[in-house]
């Protein structure tokens, strides 16, 4: 009896699945997006020949267990400015802008490491580079949108609110009667 890899076969071939794993070469078990172009790759990916010494990637401060902190520390830390202001509404300024910063920060890191796992430098070369200055820019564009609500606005959380609870804000009542 050849067992899949959930180790149930009777159980799979009764509801009709079938789980094969063919031979298949590292470049065709990647993922690729078929839009970019792909760089060759060497069978394996090995670089070198089998008689050149391992040479260990540079080190970042950034990989690791420090940017796993860093991570799970903004997202710990948005989860208690989020509950207040869905249930209290816009406190303060400084509160909508911490809350702002911290969300755009946890949203950037997070998209960092997508960027980074599924469009690999040594895979897709420049293209790599590009999605990271194009996350960079909508960042950039989305903190002048940040300055521009809580400037202007009621700010991200007022702005949740109106829209959660369907009432105009203040300033559009006073513009509409007008």
């Amino acid at each position: 009896m050849m067992l899949s890899r959930t180790g149930f076969a009777p159980l799979n071939r009764s509801l009709g699945l079938v789980s094969r794993r063919t031979f298949q070469s590292s470049a065709k078990r990647c993922l690729t997006i078929p839009f970019l172009p792909v760089l060759p790759q060497k069978p394996g990916g090995v670089v070198g020949t089998p008689n050149d010494p391992y040479v260990p990637p540079p080190v970042s401060k950034m990989e690791g267990p420090i940017h796993w902190w860093i991570e799970k520390t903004f997202a710990v830390a948005t989860l208690p400015l989020a509950a207040t202001a869905l249930i209290a509404g816009p406190l303060s300024t400084t509160y909508d802008s911490v809350f702002s910063v911290a969300l755009l920060g946890y949203c950037y890191m997070e998209f960092h490491s997508c960027i980074t796992d599924y469009i690999p430098k040594r895979v897709y070369g420049k293209f790599h580079n590009y999605a990271l200055y194009l996350l960079g820019g909508g960042s950039l564009i989305s903190l002048l949108g940040i300055y521009k609500l809580e400037s202007e606005g009621e700010g991200i959380t007022g702005l949740i609110h109106s829209l959660w609870t369907g009432k105009t804000t203040s300033k559009e009542v006073t513009e509409s009667s007008k």
